[in-house]
């Protein structure tokens, strides 16, 4: 029997194998974070949504009140830094309303710190309102000794 391969056969064949190797990269490239907030909370679920937008797979996990606290405070984040929910990706803690920007920025210069911080809910902010009314705020790194620098400012529009 004798198997005879046509140029369109070996194109598609070609095409189809490029598109499988690159399937699982694809998939592994996504940052996976995951997030406890305030079910009842809606700029948390927002800021949930800019993230998932951003290509970030995002798990969410119901807390509350003192749990969602204990959780922040034992995990690093200075009591003025605490904002409405906490994200975990990659070893570091991402408190309130930080850009995806900032989250990719931490993630390739991977600082020795807890993580990043929007304390407060400023307006503007993702997940807090349009970015064409944002009110200034600033991200700051939580070093590992508790004290913080800024990491980002973002000005008013």
């Amino acid at each position: 029997m004798r198997l005879s391969l046509s140029r369109r056969g070996l194109l598609l064949g070609a095409c189809a194998a490029s598109v499988a190797t690159t399937l699982p990269a694809a998939a592994q490239s996504r940052l996976a974070i995951h997030v406890l907030k305030d079910p009842n909370c809606g700029c948390c679920g927002a800021w949930v949504e800019v993230l998932q937008s951003e290509g970030f797979d995002v798990t969410v996990e119901a807390s509350m009140g003192t749990l969602l606290a204990r959780y922040k405070l034992d995990n690093g984040i200075p009591q003025e830094m605490i904002s409405c929910h906490t994200g975990r990706i990659e070893g570091y803690m991402i408190e309130g309303h930080v850009p995806a920007s900032d989250i990719r920025r931490l993630l390739e210069k991977r600082p020795d710190a807890v993580g990043l911080a929007v304390p407060g809910m400023p307006y503007g902010s993702p997940g807090m309102g349009p970015e064409s009314k944002r009110e200034a705020y600033e991200v700051f790194l939580i070093r590992r000794d508790g004290s913080t620098e800024v990491y980002a400012s973002y000005s008013a529009a």
